[in-house]
């Protein structure tokens, strides 16, 4: 989510100018939070790659 259309409730101006302590705030909140969890794409390759060691040592052990 971006303050970059967003408007103060106190002081009625743009969040992203962080014209009074309730745009910093909020401005502060939105640009400090780290992204949560691993992206999908990152799960998906985690499970390919156990998938492929999975099958290799399957293989190897002639199960």
């Amino acid at each position: 989510m971006s303050c970059e259309h967003l408007i103060c409730a106190q002081c009625a101006g743009p969040v992203v100018e962080g014209r009074c302590p309730v745009c910093r705030e909020g401005r502060a909140k939105l640009h400090d939070q780290e992204p949560g969890g691993i992206s999908p794409a990152l799960v998906l390759l985690i499970l390919t790659v156990l998938l492929f060691f999975t099958l290799a040592l399957k293989h190897l052990t002639g199960g």
